[in-house]
């Protein structure tokens, strides 16, 4: 016999209940687990292809783990280096600018006091606004940066990322098919077909999600990274790098890397001198390589929004732009980066769950009453 609504409902809030303590109490203990487990899912379909193609589980899970270490260091060998060099030269770049500030405006409102004469900025109200913009750069630019640094510093974590995850990756593709029968021997025999079926669909909403947004950040990272350094953009591999990581994140990706790259080409090719033929020459503006760099980002919207994301991503994953920004907003802000990783498939968990519960009220009494199903 079934158990009674009230039992249940009880029952599944003493899970939910559970599971947000474990990420309260545990959150960073979690972090590598949950990115073991996170690959491992990515990885599962290679894994079951390769067994298709006639490999044992054992020997397609070494095959995989083989060529993700010689991607990491054909990666480390030729990317990192100048990764993490121009990552350094641009958090000085930062630190630099932050304590420039000031100076900065006054040549910004020299600027517009030459190109549009017309515009009071003799007038307190104007001049204040812009003392006051300058200094609060100046002031919150420090802690900001103190904080980029120590998160820089921080090498003991990023070691122990690297040497856990493909430990814990490994080992949960090996078992993986295992692990699911497992858990699907633990369901509830009146409510398996039921929980099947919402599993299936959220398996669904997180492949086209994750496995497709994966290839989007790959493709419009490599993008940005390319198209920029063409362009002569100082530091273009690490903006786009950093563009096209939370390029998942609906229109953020293209909006923090554009401000970003813009900020740093008004810096690069803002009016100053230049050697030609051994003379110091004084150079204005260069509107142009500033254009340039805005229309890449631009184009780069239009590629994701129009061709990436219908064709890689699809329609039909479920999980609405404002939804995902949501979750990642207050599982971030809870529980930390473990609270980002997990807040992805817990969104897609609850967008499943509540289109079966619209569904359930729909085919319910309380919603047709005594009407019929014809009415």
């Amino acid at each position: 016999m079934a158990l009674a609504p009230r039992e249940q409902v009880k029952y599944w809030s003493i899970a939910a209940a559970i599971f947000v303590a474990i990420l309260w109490f545990l959150g960073d203990v979690l972090t590598p687990f949950v990115l073991g487990g996170a690959v491992a899912y990515c990885l599962d379909p290679v894994a079951d292809r390769l067994e298709r193609a006639g490999l044992s589980r054992i020997a397609a899970t070494i095959v995989i783990t083989l060529m993700g270490v010689l991607i990491f260091v054909v990666a480390l060998l030729l990317i990192l280096p100048s990764l993490i060099n121009q990552a350094g030269q641009l958090i000085q770049q930062i630190g630099a600018l932050v304590q420039n500030a000031p100076q900065l405006f006054d040549r910004f409102e020299g600027w517009l006091t030459t190109q549009f004469p017309s515009i009071d900025l003799e007038s307190d109200a104007i001049r204040q606004q812009l003392a006051n913009i300058g200094s609060a750069i100046q002031s919150s630019g420090g802690s900001v940066l103190n904080s980029i640094l120590s998160s820089a510093l921080n090498l003991i974590n990023v070691v122990v990322l690297l040497v856990i995850v493909p430990v814990v990756s490994f080992y949960l593709l090996m078992d993986w098919d295992r692990m699911v029968a497992k858990i699907d021997d633990l369901l509830p025999r009146d409510h398996a077909p039921t929980v099947r079926k919402l599993a299936s669909q959220i398996d669904n909403t997180l492949a086209s999600f994750i496995r497709g947004q994966g290839t989007v950040c790959l493709v419009l990272g490599t993008y940005y990274a390319v198209a920029l350094m063409l362009a002569g953009l100082n530091y273009g591999l690490i903006i786009g790098f950093v563009a096209g990581l939370i390029s998942f994140i609906p229109y953020v990706g293209a909006l923090v890397g554009g401000i970003l790259a813009i900020g740093v080409a008004l810096i690069q090719w803002w009016s100053g001198t230049e050697m030609v033929d051994g003379q110091t020459v004084e150079v204005g503006i260069n509107w142009l390589r500033i254009g340039i760099v805005a229309a890449i980002f631009m184009f780069g919207q239009f590629f994701e929004g129009n061709i990436l994301t219908p064709n890689l991503v699809g329609q039909s994953v479920g999980l609405h732009p404002v939804w995902l920004i949501l979750a990642l907003a207050i599982f971030g802000s809870l529980f930390g980066f473990v609270g980002m990783l997990v807040a992805v498939p817990v969104a897609a968990m609850i967008g499943v769950v509540a289109r079966f519960l619209i569904s359930e009220y729909k085919n319910g009494r309380l919603y047709r009453g005594l009407s019929g199903p014809g009415e």
